[in-house]
C-alpha cells in the first residue's frame, strides 16, 4: 500500500505548486495585436464612419435637399483648404491654436494636480473648495471670456486665463475622484512602510489614483480646447494672430460657408488627433500595466 509523504518539505512543495497554479489562472495574458488586426479593428472603422458622413453630405448636396448657402458642396470646402495650403497659412493657423491649447493645458496641469491633491487629502480644504470646483466645472467656458478681456485686454494672457479657468477644475476633480477610489488598505500599507506626506503622494496616492487622474486629464484637455476656441471666436484681434477659432469667426463675418465648415472640420480633427496621439497611448499603457487590457 502506497504511503503519503507528509514531511514539511513535501507540504511546502505542494503549497508552492498550488500558488503557482493560482497565479497562472489569475495572470492576464497580454500580447501584441498583429498590425493587420489593429488596422481592421481600430483604424479602419473611423475611416469608414468619416466616409459615410461625407457620402451622406455629398448625397444631400447632389439631391439639392438644401441650397449651398446652408450646406456647401464638399468641393467648395476642399477649394478653401487648397487655397489656404497654397498660401502657406494652413499649418500656421493650426499651430497658433495647438500651441496655445497645449501650453494652456500644461499650465492647468501644473495648477490642477497639486490643487486636487490638497482638496482630496485635507478635509477642511475639501469642504471649502470642493463645491466651488464642481461649480466651476459646470460653468460654460465662454462665460469667462468677457471678464478676461476686461482684465487683460486682447492678448495671450486673456487666452490662457480662459483656458485655466476651464481646465483646472476638471483636472483637480479627476484627481480627487481617483484618490477617493483608492482602497484604504493601500494607504495604510503605505503609511506602515513610511510613505507619508510628499513621499506617500508620489509613491502611493498618485500611482493608485492614476486611472481617475487620467480621465480628468482627458477631460481637462477637452475643456482647454473648447475654452480656447470660445476665446478665439469672441476675442478676435490682429494682434493675437489667426487661430482656428478666429478662422471660424472670419468665415461667418465674410459669409463664407465653405470656410466656416473648413474651420469646424479642422477644430474637430485637431481635437481627435491630440486624443489619439497622446491620451489614448497613455491610457492603454495604464490599463496594460494593471492587467486590464488583454490585447493592445
Amino acid at each position: 500500500m502506497a504511503s503519503t509523504d507528509t514531511t514539511p518539505k513535501a507540504k511546502s512543495d505542494d503549497l508552492a505548486g498550488l500558488e503557482a497554479g493560482l497565479d497562472a489562472l489569475d495572470a492576464v495574458q497580454t500580447h501584441r495585436t498583429p498590425a493587420r488586426e489593429v488596422l481592421v479593428k481600430k483604424v479602419l472603422p473611423p475611416f469608414i464612419a468619416v466616409g459615410l458622413v461625407l457620402l451622406v453630405w455629398q448625397v444631400l448636396v447632389a439631391a439639392k435637399v438644401t441650397d449651398e448657402t446652408k450646406l456647401p458642396a464638399l468641393s467648395a470646402v476642399w477649394d478653401s483648404l487648397s487655397e489656404m495650403w497654397l498660401k502657406g497659412t494652413l499649418l500656421e493657423v493650426i499651430w497658433t491654436s495647438v500651441s496655445r491649447g497645449l501650453l494652456g493645458f500644461l499650465l492647468a496641469l501644473a495648477i490642477g494636480t497639486p490643487l486636487g491633491l490638497l482638496v482630496a487629502r485635507v478635509k477642511f480644504v475639501r469642504a471649502a473648495i470642493g463645491p466651488i470646483l464642481q461649480g466651476l466645472q459646470s460653468l460654460p467656458s465662454v462665460a469667462w471670456v468677457p471678464p478676461a478681456v476686461l482684465w487683460f485686454g486682447l492678448n495671450d494672457a486673456m487666452m490662457y486665463t480662459v483656458i485655466l479657468l476651464g481646465a483646472v477644475p476638471s483636472i483637480a476633480n479627476g484627481l480627487v475622484a481617483g484618490i477617493d477610489q483608492i482602497p484604504p488598505l493601500f494607504l495604510r500599507a503605505g503609511r506602515t512602510l513610511g510613505a507619508t506626506g510628499l513621499r506617500g503622494a508620489r509613491h502611493v496616492v498618485m500611482p493608485a489614483a492614476l486611472p481617475g487622474y487620467l480621465a480628468g486629464l482627458k477631460q481637462g484637455w477637452a475643456f482647454s480646447w473648447r475654452s480656447l476656441m470660445a476665446a478665439e471666436i469672441i476675442a478676435s484681434s490682429p494682434d493675437l494672430g489667426l487661430g482656428l477659432g478666429q478662422l471660424l469667426e472670419n468665415g461667418r463675418n465674410n459669409i463664407d460657408l465653405p470656410g466656416v465648415f473648413l474651420a469646424i472640420i479642422l477644430i474637430l480633427v485637431v481635437g481627435i488627433a491630440i486624443d489619439l496621439l497622446i491620451f489614448s497611448p497613455v491610457e492603454r499603457w495604464v490599463l496594460r500595466s494593471r492587467g486590464l487590457l488583454v490585447k493592445s
